[in-house]
């Protein structure tokens, strides 16, 4: 692994570098919705703005996981070029979608459905900076044939471990393919809906692989990341719920003023 490479006195992160290629995978695909939706907004200013705000907020929701150690070290902790968190990066990244939705003039579910893909291909390849770094987002150890070690990473493993920056990058990709082929606008879904599917099907995901990573146990057997992922898929669940139960009350009342007139 490569946490850093070298040129002369500098070092440029590997994390960074495949954090800035996550930026821009996700902003073709942000672009390429737009344009099938024939709407005119700036996908790489709303990916910029975005991808800043979930940094900052995933740093902010790793150093409060471990307020005891912030306490501690506070410099050392909050400018520590590892340890972030996806759910904190999730959430920061949703408030500043639904900012830049009243920018650009559309509607709070509606910018959420269309970044909904692209969200998901820029986790998955933000995911290989995890690996490439070795920064300790891999697995247990393991046999089998595809296990990895980390000897030179941030967080050093001998060990054949689960590279699960790997399957979380072929889950995210499924994810986002089963996104974009359901939110064409072939046939368009209530608003709110794809949001709410990303998040039950990131959630489930996130949860599962938790099982072989190597994140504490917090509560009844756990992980935190866990217990975010249980209510990531509740809120999703509740947001698709919401989203039919309003297009068919909506569709409803339309019905009726056509049969009023």
């Amino acid at each position: 692994m490569y946490p850093f490479i070298h040129i002369g006195r500098f070092s440029i992160g590997t994390f960074g570098i495949l954090l800035w290629l996550a930026a821009v995978s996700g902003c073709y695909v942000l672009y390429r919705n737009f344009r099938r939706w024939k709407i005119d907004a700036d996908a790489i200013s709303i990916v910029a703005v975005s991808t800043v705000a979930g940094i900052l907020g995933a740093k902010l929701w790793h150093v409060l996981e471990t307020p005891h150690l912030l306490m501690r070290h506070p410099a050392d902790l909050l400018f520590d070029r590892a340890g972030f968190a996806w759910y904190g990066g999730l959430i920061v990244g949703i408030l500043t979608l639904l900012w830049q939705a009243r920018v650009y003039k559309l509607g709070s579910l509606q910018m959420l459905d269309l970044a909904a893909p692209a969200a998901s291909v820029g986790y998955g390849v933000g995911r290989l900076g995890c690996l490439v770094s070795g920064d300790g987002d891999y697995g247990k150890p393991t046999n089998l044939p595809w296990g990895m070690s980390f000897p030179n990473g941030l967080v050093p493993t001998l060990q054949k471990v689960h590279p699960t920056p790997i399957y979380e990058l072929l889950g995210a990709l499924f994810i986002a393919w089963v996104l974009w082929r359901r939110g064409g606008p072939e046939k368009p879904r209530p608003l709110g809906q794809i949001t709410g599917e990303y998040l039950i099907l990131s959630g489930v995901a996130r949860f599962l692989v938790e099982f072989i990573r190597i994140n504490p146990r917090i509560l009844w057997g756990m992980t935190n990341a866990q217990l975010a992922s249980l209510g990531a898929i509740a809120f999703g669940v509740a947001l698709v719920v919401y989203s039919r139960v309003h297009a068919a009350a909506a569709k409803a009342s339309e019905a009726k003023a056509a049969h009023t007139v």
